[in-house]
């Protein structure tokens, strides 16, 4: 008998500074048996980042041929495909045709290992976003779990500060690779 996926609902006011973006997101995240705590939240990361009222949260885990997040016009053209972890270098190029704007937010210790096998590969794709998660983030961000989770994220100069009300998380996302004109 497989499992099913276990429901998140996630409040989540953005302030973004950068972009000046201000929104409040009601968002119902599905986590797949198999995905950590750890992953399902950098994944609300990733919508922080890049918040829209457009943004929506893929198939994920279960669906091969969908991101994580992805954001469409009103034509259901794909404007950005937004990929969590480490996904290898063909699912990645395919990404670039298929959307205006691919961004792979990754994480984990072995991000470093992944990025400098995959990074010349990628070199041609002109809109392609490469983010890193600082390692110890990941934990930090999970603490925060909760079945019904409450979140404030602020977001100015780069950096992102999510908080539960109880605890803060400090991210400043590492750059590894940005689009080319």
């Amino acid at each position: 008998m497989a499992l099913k996926a276990t429901i998140y609902k996630a409040e989540i006011a953005v302030a973004d500074m950068d972009r000046n973006y201000y929104g409040d997101h009601n968002l119902t995240l599905a986590r797949h048996p198999s995905e950590t705590d750890e992953r399902m939240m950098v994944r609300i990361l990733a919508f922080a980042l890049y918040a829209d009222p457009a943004l929506a949260f893929g198939k994920g885990l279960c669906v091969d041929d969908e991101p994580d997040l992805w954001q469409k016009d009103l034509t259901g053209l794909v404007e950005r495909w937004i990929d969590v972890g480490q996904p290898d270098e063909k699912w990645i190029r395919k990404a670039s045709g298929r959307a205006r704007e691919v961004v792979v937010l990754s994480y984990g210790r072995a991000a470093d290992i992944w990025w400098n096998g995959i990074r010349d590969k990628l070199t041609r794709l002109t809109n392609l976003t490469v983010l890193n998660v600082p390692s110890d983030i990941p934990p930090a961000l999970a603490a925060m779990t909760a079945r019904s989770m409450r979140l404030q994220c602020t977001l100015q100069d780069g950096q992102v500060w999510i908080t539960d009300g109880s605890a803060t998380v400090a991210v400043e996302p590492e750059r590894l690779m940005s689009p080319r004109s």
